[in-house]
């Protein structure tokens, strides 16, 4: 069983990035979009384990004790960086609150011989990969200097040759890209099956932060 622990995201969020991400396509229509209803902020994700191990999993993050926090969704970036931009992704701000939760998730499964994570935590949303090619075509997504801007207002992407506005808001500005923000007061365990079209998320356990 393929398994994944994550914040799930609120809708109105989802939506705004849906929109977004159906402005941004146009740029790079052969890179590889995501399915915004599998976007979650991960924590961990551990892979392939047994029936047995899931059992053992839910009860170890059972003991995970976090309060809930703020978590905003904000900005846009590119790895491994704009020069030779592989993925497309979302900002994701938690602050330590969001760092703390994913080392303990980590801590409470490292007890049960699930390797524990080498790399520092960076949240962020995956919203397209390149398929053949760096995503270049992208670039002027990234937010413009001021002295470079326009129009006026709070912008959600550069313009478009085909559409000089997204969601009714102008557009090119420096200002950072907001999605929208969320209390997390849960995480859960999923089960990630992979099928024709994308991976079909479940969910098998949920935790509540308090």
């Amino acid at each position: 069983m393929r398994t994944f622990i994550a914040l799930d995201i609120p809708a109105q969020v989802r939506e705004r990035l849906s929109e977004y991400m159906e402005r941004s396509r146009s740029y790079a229509p052969e890179a590889r979009w995501a399915r915004v209803e599998g976007l979650h902020v991960t924590l961990k994700f551990v892979g392939e384990v047994s029936e047995e191990l899931v059992e053992k999993m839910k009860a170890a993050l059972g003991q995970v004790k976090a309060a809930p926090f703020e978590v905003k969704f904000e900005g846009i970036g590119f790895f491994p960086n704009a020069k030779s931009p592989r993925v497309f992704w979302a900002g994701v701000d938690g602050g330590e609150a969001l760092t703390r939760l994913a080392s303990a998730v980590d801590a409470s499964l490292e007890k049960l011989g699930i390797t524990r994570e080498e790399k520092a935590y960076h949240p962020h949303l995956t919203l397209a990969r390149a398929s053949t090619h760096p995503l270049r075509e992208l670039a002027p997504l990234l937010p413009q200097p001021a002295q470079d801007r326009r129009v006026l207002g709070t912008p959600l992407l550069p313009q478009p040759a085909q559409d000089r506005r997204v969601l009714g808001t102008p557009l090119a500005t420096a200002a950072p890209l907001r999605f929208g923000t969320m209390m997390a007061r849960e995480f859960f365990l999923y089960q990630s099956k992979p099928q024709r079209g994308g991976s079909k998320y479940t969910r098998l356990e949920r935790f509540q932060l308090e």
